[in-house]
């Protein structure tokens, strides 16, 4: 079974930038498009970007410009690279295998006014 482990997360004010990581093993990591959501309090798990095989990128209106989504093949991971983070960006944050159905344990960020 595929597993995924979220790492990164942490508090920090708005303005300053944080860098989560997602590691996934029993996966040819390669093949597969991954993709990075939240999860706010109150609220439904949503879309942030996605990184396919060929390192595409797409991104969610509300993140484009400040995030950047990245994958390491050989250590079977997917970066999120997140500036100028906002209050608004509190969340739990998960990575994804787009194909499967798999969730991580998630990642806490919080960003102070």
């Amino acid at each position: 079974q595929v597993q995924l482990v979220e790492s990164g997360g942490g508090l920090v004010q708005a303005g300053e930038s944080l860098r989560l990581s997602c590691t996934a093993s029993r996966i040819l990591f390669s093949a597969f498009s991954m993709a990075w959501y939240r999860q706010a309090p109150g609220n439904q798990r949503e879309w942030v970007a996605t990184i396919d095989p060929s390192r595409l990128t797409t991104y969610a209106d509300s993140v484009g410009g400040r995030f950047a989504i990245s994958r390491d093949n050989a250590k079977s991971t997917v970066y999120l690279k997140m500036n100028n983070l906002k209050p608004e960006d509190t969340a739990v944050y998960y990575c994804k295998v787009v194909k499967l159905s798999t969730w991580g344990q998630g990642t806490q960020v919080t960003v102070s006014s």
